[in-house]
């Protein structure tokens, strides 16, 4: 039932919010935001078990989904649109999938979450396979329209995770990975998208920069797999080379034109004096991994 989710609860801290003054209320939602990092650390265990087998489905050929409706469903939708530009990943590796289609990200239809024939046939749509893994958003777990989607992919194999903020959630029940992360009741009762939504952030950011990272589109904690796609991100590109390499900015440039671009080959090719094509290969032997590549023996390109 509603009422005993602890995200519907009233707070006692804020039940005079009407009375308060904008400092006051600033200052209870601050307070109220400090809980959320403490109630994501309880379940980083979970977490980390979420990445490792995501990252198996994705070495398998399969993609990760983010199913959600409202506020959980746009977060979902905001993780995925980032993966391309600060990965390079093809657009169809992550995506979103929005109860109440592409116009719901940006107008509240509030009952097209409540169909859970709608989730299943979204995944449907998306021809998803036992390779695909599936991350169910949901800061009440009990969304119908997740529920339908998770079931759905258990059907088929798929690898599901739930991501909710209440305790013994619907969705977690049902996953084969459920991150409960309790948040408890919000400074503005059922307001969802206050503690519950920045702690769903929290745990995508978690997710997708976890798995990219074992995906070897990071060398240290440099961003060597972004696609750049306007002039800060050119920048970015040979800022990065010259932190790896210790190059000067003017032979950064000259390689990553040299490497068509590509930031990773072109740190290959100054770390190991190497052309394009050996550091391109060299890369595909490495699956990707820079730091595999530049432990590679010399004969091995």
């Amino acid at each position: 039932m509603l009422e005993q989710l602890h995200t519907e609860q009233p707070n006692p801290a804020s039940e005079r919010l009407d009375a308060s003054s904008s400092l006051e209320i600033i200052t209870l939602m601050n307070q109220a935001d400090k809980t959320v990092p403490l109630a994501v650390e309880g379940v980083l265990p979970i977490i980390a078990i979420a990445i490792d087998a995501i990252v198996d489905h994705l070495k398998q050929g399969g993609r990760l989904f983010y199913v959600g409706a409202g506020t959980s469903g746009r977060l979902g939708v905001l993780d995925a649109a980032e993966c391309p530009p600060t990965f390079s990943a093809p657009p169809e590796l992550v995506q979103a999938v929005m109860a109440g289609g592409q116009h719901s990200v940006f107008q509240a239809t509030e009952n097209a979450e409540d169909d859970p024939a709608a989730g299943a046939d979204a995944l449907a749509q998306r021809q998803l396979t036992a390779l695909d893994a599936i991350v169910g958003l949901s800061a009440s777990g009990r969304t119908p329209f997740v529920i339908g989607a998770i079931d759905y992919a258990k059907s088929v194999g798929a690898l599901t995770i739930a991501l909710c903020c209440n305790p013994h959630s619907s969705i977690g029940t049902r996953a084969d990975i459920a991150i409960d992360v309790d948040t408890g009741p919000e400074v503005l009762m059922g307001s969802t998208r206050l503690k519950a939504g920045t702690a769903q952030k929290m745990v995508l950011n978690m997710l997708s920069t976890g798995v990219m990272v074992k995906m070897g589109k990071v060398y240290k904690n440099l961003m060597v797999d972004l696609k750049a796609t306007n002039y800060k991100l050119i920048e970015r590109s040979k800022r990065i080379i010259m932190l790896a390499t210790g190059v000067s900015y003017e032979m950064a440039d000259a390689t990553l034109a040299t490497a068509d671009g590509q930031v990773k080959q072109a740190i290959l090719m100054l770390e190991k004096d190497v052309s394009a094509q050996v550091a391109a290969r060299r890369l595909e032997q490495a699956d990707g991994h820079l730091r595999e590549a530049l432990l590679m023996e010399e004969d091995a390109g």
